[in-house]
């Protein structure tokens, strides 16, 4: 068995969705593992991430809206505003959705359906440099 590990800086500009499918199987490739798990994780709490359809960009702003409605800002019950309005609101959206992803690897490459792809889901306002880990275990097949 063999594993390898990197961290990717994905760089956002506000909320929304930010691919790094590519990356990851660049990662995958260079890794030389032809059949394992690739695990993903995200080092923020006020970020999360996904594995979404990446054929139709309607998609990720529909999700990025869902979002905003499900949990608002300027809410008078949050308290934790300390780096403002959007900051509770990004903490429950993270925890509503995934720290960390598993993707089985075959063949040398990311076992995606067709159009699926990896997404850090930034819910901050601001612009960040977020960090995921990629940590590949596995063998040749």
């Amino acid at each position: 068995m063999k594993q390898a590990q990197d961290t990717l800086v994905v760089r956002t500009r506000g909320q929304g969705l930010y691919e790094f499918t590519g990356e990851a199987a660049r990662f995958v490739e260079a890794s030389g593992i032809e059949m394992g798990l690739l695990t993903v994780f995200v080092r923020h709490t006020s970020a999360s991430l996904t594995i979404q359809e990446n054929a139709d960009p309607d998609v990720q702003r529909d999700l990025t809206e869902f979002f905003k409605r499900l949990v608002p800002e300027n809410q008078s019950w949050m308290r934790h505003t300390m780096e403002g309005p959007d900051d509770m609101p990004a903490h429950i959206k993270g925890a509503l959705t995934d720290t960390s992803l598993t993707v089985p690897v075959g063949s040398g490459r990311l076992m995606l359906g067709t159009w699926q792809g990896l997404y850090l889901f930034e819910h901050r306002a601001r612009a960040h440099s977020r960090q995921v880990v990629l940590h590949i275990f596995g063998g040749y097949s």
